[in-house]
């Protein structure tokens, strides 16, 4: 049966359960189906979704609410009593608690807050304390510890008691008297270990950890250079305060995956999903690059209203202005999207700015030449076609927009990949540098190229 029958099947089970009001038969029903397939229902009859996650068991309920859209999670708390809200959030992953609480406003964090038990509570508002974007937001407390001077049947006696409420148990983490973090190691070690071997006599003191202050970006970076499923997160003075998981990795990828594209095309970062974002919203996020874009591209008429005389001897460059600048933008924004992503993933670091640029220059003065070429031959395809529509000087307006591409194209592909590692540097977003910025940036500096060759190749002809 396919994947789409299984789905129909089980909505028709799960409308006929609803309108048959047997709170009992709903609740053994959804705590029977995958947690996905639950969240699919609530896609489908998000009028249920309160209805849905109240009559789960907690646990079960808590794993669904973590994986559902933002929007989803608020108008579900909205409806929820506050007992069952109480039994939600306290049921919650700490890091999956912040990233919901972290959402809304002070006086319903204020609220919601209230309904935590007192040990949530002081996790909470700890996680909370933490800068935004900070490691210190994405730990959890729930993780395993043993001390160095265990045995491996005193760490299986840890386990047992305490493995049921972590998060992760494929990684064990040791530590000494002082709460200081000494190293961890991998479950498959501790089960492979004779019994009366000790946990320092298994260590090999190659840890790796993030600090509770990393950036996420960062720790997304560590995780992917050293394979981890869980990094330990210590503070300054290397005391252990929790784990950061690779399912919190994977949602910090995906949501910088999506600002960056935000931004890549000219907008703020929306945060929320699209259709569920107000109106007026949407458009304060949208406006103020707009306007910022809007106000560069004047100059492109500034430029041009600078070179008023010599398009009036020489109409004919008036033609390929569109050409020229276009072909400068499309590089540029070429360039910008190469970097920000190698940068994105790790592949080039603000070290390497001297061999991105070597390799732009020769890519640039490649892809210009061709270009400049294609540009040259068009004119002179043009010209045997119709002698009359470029004159005797056929030939230098050629020259002009072959070197005028060729300069257009390097000086918008060095533009495009220096920016995002300039910004990097000052500390800004890279992605705001991609395609609209860069693209207005060279359509102005491209018309000074454009008119500066024609100058130097038709002065004392056309000019």
């Amino acid at each position: 049966m396919s994947v789409e029958l299984e789905n129909e099947g089980l909505i028709q089970e799960f409308e006929g359960i609803v309108a048959s009001e047997n709170k009992q038969v709903l609740a053994d029903f959804l705590n029977d189906q995958n947690i996905s397939d639950v969240a699919e229902l609530i896609n489908e009859f998000p009028e249920y979704e309160a209805l849905i996650i109240g009559n789960m068991a907690v646990n079960r309920a808590a794993s669904v609410f973590k994986i559902l859209d933002i929007s989803q999670q608020k108008d579900i708390v909205k409806e929820l009593s506050s007992f069952k809200t109480a039994e939600l959030l306290n049921e919650l992953p700490p890091d999956d608690r912040t990233d919901f609480l972290e959402e809304l406003p002070k006086n319903a964090i204020r609220d919601l807050i209230k309904l935590l038990n007192p040990e949530e509570r002081k996790i909470t508002l700890t996680h909370l304390g933490y800068p935004e974007d900070s490691v210190g937001r994405l730990m959890t407390p729930d993780y395993v510890y043993v001390y160095e001077h265990n045995s491996i049947e005193e760490v299986f006696a840890t386990l047992r008691a305490v493995a049921k409420n972590t998060e992760t148990i494929d990684v064990i983490y040791v530590i000494n008297e002082n709460g200081e973090l000494i190293d961890d190691i991998r479950i498959r070690d501790v089960i492979l270990a004779l019994p009366g071997k000790l946990v320092n006599q298994i260590i090999d003191g190659r840890v790796v950890a993030l600090n509770v202050n990393d950036d996420q970006e960062h720790a997304n970076q560590v995780f992917k250079m050293n394979n981890r499923v869980a990094l330990p997160v210590t503070d300054d003075n290397n005391i252990l305060l929790g784990i950061v998981t690779i399912d919190d990795m994977l949602w910090v990828a995906n949501e910088e995956y999506s600002e960056d594209m935000q931004k890549m095309g000219g907008t703020e970062a929306l945060d929320e999903p699209y259709l569920d974002i107000p109106l007026l919203k949407l458009f304060r996020k949208r406006i103020g690059w707009l306007v910022v874009l809007f106000l560069g591209e004047m100059l492109t008429a500034t430029a041009m209203g600078y070179f008023e005389d010599e398009i009036a001897k020489a109409v004919v460059l008036a033609l390929f202005v569109p050409l020229i600048i276009s072909s400068g933008g499309n590089s540029g924004s070429q360039a910008s999207t190469l970097i920000i992503q190698a940068m994105a993933v790790g592949d080039i670091s603000l070290s390497d700015w001297w061999r991105v640029l070597r390799r732009e220059l020769i890519s640039g003065l490649l892809l210009g030449s061709v270009l400049g070429i294609i540009g040259f031959v068009r004119v002179a395809v043009w010209h045997s076609i119709a002698p009359t529509l470029y004159g005797q000087h056929w030939n230098l307006i050629g020259c002009t927009v072959g070197f005028s591409l060729l300069g257009v194209v390097l000086w918008g592909t060095l533009s495009g990949s220096m920016l995002p590692i300039a910004l990097k540097k000052l500390g800004a977003d890279p992605a705001v540098s991609s395609a609209p910025f860069v693209a207005t940036l060279v359509d102005v500096t491209g018309l000074i190229i454009y008119f500066s060759v024609a100058y130097m190749f038709l002065k004392g002809y056309l000019l």
